[in-house]
């Protein structure tokens, strides 16, 4: 027989977990692994990765969702102490605004080093935000015993909330991280959908995966203030028709991007489609060229064009 009422709640049943949700910022100074430890944190690249100091430009959002907790990763271009052009002002920028809304701060230094660009930014992040020390590379140090008046001699410059010591390309060190990272997301509900992994565009997706191809086959010779401007993105069915343009600062940057019979900008456009169709479970069309804009990085007018804010 079908009670009037619904039964009462079993006061000794578990009650669900609340969700937690909550933006987590990674900073730290240019070519520390901020990018990569973003990819391993989300699961699935969604920031360049280069051997170039300051590859990533922009605040890149990856997110990730396990079980009742969703993280909001913010990655953010190093921070720029040396050159004050409107380029490298306009990414010190980003940072600045990345940190003033999160919950909790990541700062990546590499392990057992700390130099006055590291102080920089450690300089920079809020007093009022719970701040976790990333030790990351550190299979770069030969004796772990070393990292002990390491670790003393930086817990006396801030008291941090976590000091944890990590491989980002591991995936325990990478789980054990989420773990320590989950206590400080709120109690609120996910931003958003439980298979998201990135708030940006598969245009924007295009522009870096590109720069990545470019800073990568072109190593030291061509300068960090070259990038990659998206023309055209239509998509037919299963196929994406891309167009985009290399845009460099000097005659002599476009033959390093061409190459001796164009081989370099080839192989640029053949590794960045082979990823684009892996990212985008789609056929891609991609089309490249390359454009002299001199003196694009100290045009305010030019940054605006080319997406910098």
């Amino acid at each position: 027989m079908t009670p009037d009422h619904p039964a009462a709640a079993d006061p000794a049943a578990p009650s669900s977990p609340a969700h937690r949700c909550g933006l987590v910022a990674i900073v730290g100074r240019p070519n520390v692994g901020k990018s990569t430890l973003l990819n391993a944190l989300v699961g699935q690249k969604v920031s360049i990765t280069s051997r170039k100091a300051q590859t990533t430009r922009h605040r890149i959002t990856g997110i990730r969702t396990v079980e009742e907790a969703q993280f909001v990763f913010v990655d953010t271009p190093g921070f720029q102490t040396r050159h004050g052009n409107p380029l490298n002002r306009t990414l010190n920028r980003t940072v600045l605004s990345s940190l003033s809304d999160v919950d909790v701060v990541l700062f990546v230094v590499e392990a057992g080093r700390f130099g006055l660009d590291d102080a920089k930014v450690l300089a920079l992040l809020p007093d009022d935000k719970p701040v976790i020390l990333i030790a990351n590379k550190l299979d770069t140090v030969r004796r772990r015993a070393d990292l002990a008046p390491w670790l003393k001699s930086m817990q006396e410059r801030r008291n941090f909330s976590e000091f944890v010591p990590l491989q980002a390309t591991k995936d325990a060190d990478v789980k054990r991280l989420l773990g320590i990272i989950k206590p400080y997301l709120p109690e609120q509900e996910w931003y958003y959908e439980e298979d998201a992994l990135t708030d940006r565009s598969d245009r924007f997706l295009a522009s870096e995966l590109i720069r990545e191809k470019l800073f990568r086959l072109t190593g030291d010779e061509l300068p960090y203030t070259s990038t990659v401007v998206i023309d055209k993105f239509e998509e037919e069915g299963n196929l994406r028709r891309i167009a985009a343009t290399i845009i460099v600062e000097r005659d002599a940057h476009k033959g390093m991007v061409i190459g001796t019979g164009g081989e370099r900008l080839r192989r640029i456009g053949s590794e960045a489609r082979q990823e684009l169709e892996t990212l985008m479970d789609a056929k891609v069309f991609l089309e490249l060229w390359v454009k002299v804009r001199s003196g694009w990085a100290d045009n305010e007018e030019h940054l605006r064009a080319y997406g910098y804010e």
